[in-house]
């Protein structure tokens, strides 16, 4: 029992401290959700804010914390913040010999009716078409790291306003990779990125 203490207190606190580094210049409360909800779902294994809630074990109703945690995540307008204080972190690992993997995908959500923006998917996994969204990941490889480095990643659906095509996903991807990258980052696609665009 003693390890599992000394592993979750371990866990807890490499999670504060990198928290601690991409909520730079935020404020005490948003630091606090930040590092709350990467642990909660760490150690819940899901980004259900039900199952979050329970993985921090606070000494109060489960129902408060759902909703202080839904209140926090709607209320929360960093995110651009967040993202650069994240690829300062992860620069210094990755060089000029690192290659930038990009993948398309999709979430398909077989079971839903009433979620925003829900579109229609080709499901990866079966081929059939499913109502879903679409996803696009870029992952850096780099020569001394063991683990690939998650660089951008962006789920969005063809049914949104601000929707044009996916090869616009992509050319977005590829501008906010030169935004932060060496342009002499080798940048891989798969066959499915053969359009002329």
């Amino acid at each position: 029992m003693k390890n599992y203490n000394m592993l979750s207190n371990n866990l807890k606190r490499g999670i504060v401290r990198f928290a601690g580094r991409i909520a730079k210049g935020m404020s005490r409360p948003e630091f606090k959700f930040i590092s709350q909800m990467m642990y909660g779902m760490l150690s819940s294994q899901s980004c259900h804010l039900s199952k979050i809630a329970r993985a921090l074990d606070e000494p109060i109703q489960l129902k408060k914390t759902i909703e202080r945690l839904s209140r926090n995540l709607s209320e929360f307008m960093e995110g651009t913040k967040l993202i650069e204080n994240y690829i300062q972190k992860i620069k210094g690992s990755i060089s000029d010999k690192s290659i930038l993997v990009i993948d398309d995908g999709d979430i398909t959500k077989p079971c839903s009716s009433k979620l925003e923006g829900l579109g229609v998917v080709r499901d990866g996994s079966t081929g059939e078409l499913r109502t879903g969204y679409h996803m696009l990941d870029v992952t850096a490889l780099t020569p001394k790291q063991k683990a690939p480095i998650g660089v951008y990643s962006r789920i969005y659906s063809a049914t949104e306003e601000s929707f044009v095509s996916e090869d616009d996903e992509v050319l977005k991807a590829l501008r906010f990779l030169g935004q932060h990258f060496s342009r002499n980052n080798i940048r891989a696609f798969d066959r499915g990125f053969d359009a002329n665009v």
